[in-house]
């Protein structure tokens, strides 16, 4: 029987191939965004500034890191590429949290201007304008943008001028609430114009609450002047049925007689 054989003078060896390379310690990774603080600070020495931002000027890093213990504050490098770096003793969970609540109310503030799209066509008739009219009222009322196209069709195309009197007189119809932003081109088939709103979103929200809550006193007020009538006409029913029923009593013909 006949079979592979080793060689004794030929040792089995297993190829493990070109050994890995270990990546470079600074590829890629996550790159934080905190700053050092207290005993993540090594450098030999900073530029220390107080709590109330007075300059304290250039002291061992051992010093501040005992100045900010005895203060019960925390050091923080607020300037990494400072040579020396540039510390500070701070409330450190305050700063985060002070951070964090002008993040919030940064977005919250945050004008997120839309662009709405109103489409005509250039022989549209009065009844249809003035809805689309009021299409483009109410989005620039809420403080958005407005994009309105004519689109031509057939023989339309070679009449532009159309589609330009009525993107003009649209413009003229909403001047109170907006301006023209980019005055009306023509783009293959269509015309197109931008419509901005005078106010700007926050202001416009601000008009809207505003009005939302004028219109909710004003219904308030109608139901409680509804609701008294009612209580007074319940009040003054039976009253009236008595004087009623004794005035008739009283002329009764027979009575007198």
């Amino acid at each position: 029987m006949t079979g592979f054989r080793l060689s004794e003078r030929e040792p089995f060896r297993i190829s493990r191939g070109p050994p890995l390379e270990s990546p470079p310690p600074n590829s890629g990774g996550h790159i934080s965004t905190e700053l050092r603080i207290n005993d993540r600070i090594r450098v030999p020495e900073v530029r220390l500034v107080g709590p109330n931002g007075e300059t304290v000027g250039i002291v061992p890093t051992a010093d501040a890191l005992r100045l900010a213990q005895e203060a019960d504050l925390d050091l923080v490098e607020i300037a990494p590429q400072g040579k020396p770096p540039v510390c500070k003793l701070m409330d450190y969970g305050k700063f985060k949290y002070e951070n964090a609540q002008k993040a919030r109310e940064a977005r919250r503030n945050q004008t997120n201007v839309i662009i709405k799209e109103m489409k005509l066509r250039p022989k549209i008739d009065s009844h249809d304008y003035e809805t689309k009219k009021g299409h483009v009222v109410r989005f620039l009322k809420a403080g958005d943008k407005v994009k309105i196209t004519i689109m031509f069709r057939g023989r339309e195309q070679h009449r532009p001028e159309l589609g330009f009197r009525l993107l003009q007189k649209l413009a003229e119809d909403v001047a109170e609430l907006g301006f023209v932003e980019s005055s009306p081109k023509q783009d293959g088939r269509n015309m197109v114009m931008v419509l901005g709103p005078n106010k700007k979103k926050a202001d416009a929200k601000v008009d809207q609450q505003a009005a939302k809550e004028s219109k909710l006193a004003e219904r308030e007020a109608e139901e409680a002047a509804e609701r008294a009538e009612r209580a007074a006409a319940a009040a003054a029913g039976p009253v009236a049925a008595k004087k009623e029923r004794g005035r008739s009593e009283n002329l009764d013909p027979e009575i007198d007689a």
